[in-house]
């Protein structure tokens, strides 16, 4: 009888340390991956700084690239978000790092589906993939630049595939598949990176025949490209 008591002491306290172990592990695997899932308020690290440095170079973000989740970074999350039709509630969280390029161990890295996005990285690679990354960047913002002007299509399509606007449209570059570069340098662009001031137009000087072209405002030079207005 003593025996049987014991053992079931034994069962009882086994039972007791297994479900503290489930709910220990399970604590665990939750609060980790709510630390790669997502950056807040508090949050530090490495990711907290790639958001920084994003959000500062489009112009959401004007504080310190320190890797502190604070009330400055919140501002620009919540400015971002609301400008790319995110929910507005100042957290990184999977949707909001994916729509910035970044991708964490959950956010499930990905590929670009929006049909902008693809199309533009099919552009960038086909135009400038020996290009430097801002030259990459700043042909995607020429595109953009042009959706915005009067004188230009009203859409990312339209600009693009506007008659003789683009060699590599005609030739059929323009259907080689993108790489990783050209699609976070159109992400990049469409996020509001504009390297080129405003530009409209981009040439190479080594090659261009066009006395037109040289005739438009120079704004800058990136790489082999000379972008102006």
């Amino acid at each position: 009888m003593k025996n049987l008591i014991k053992r079931q002491k034994i069962f009882a306290l086994l039972n007791i340390i297994a479900v503290f172990t489930i709910f220990l592990t399970y604590n665990l695997s939750f609060r980790n991956n709510e630390a790669f899932a997502l950056s807040k308020y508090g949050s530090s690290g490495n990711e907290v700084i790639q958001i920084q440095t994003k959000l500062k170079r489009w112009g959401y973000y004007n504080g310190n690239i320190d890797g502190v989740y604070g009330s400055r970074t919140v501002a620009a999350v919540r400015l971002f978000q609301s400008k790319n039709g995110l929910t507005v509630d100042g957290i990184a969280g999977p949707k909001t790092l994916a729509a910035m390029g970044i991708f964490s161990s959950s956010s499930g890295g990905g590929t670009a589906s929006n049909s902008d996005l693809n199309l533009l990285a099919h552009l960038i690679f086909a135009e400038a993939r020996g290009e430097p990354y801002a030259g990459q960047v700043g042909v995607g913002a020429v595109v953009l630049n042009r959706v915005k002007s009067s004188k230009f299509p009203n859409s990312v399509a339209g600009v693009i595939y506007q008659p003789g606007a683009f060699d590599v449209v005609s030739d059929g570059q323009i259907n080689y598949a993108p790489n990783t570069t050209a699609i976070n340098a159109a992400r990049d662009a469409l996020n509001g990176w504009d390297p080129t001031y405003g530009s409209i137009y981009y040439f190479n000087p080594n090659t261009a025949t066009s006395k037109w072209i040289w005739s438009r405002p120079y704004v800058v030079t990136i790489g082999n490209h000379r972008f102006c207005k």
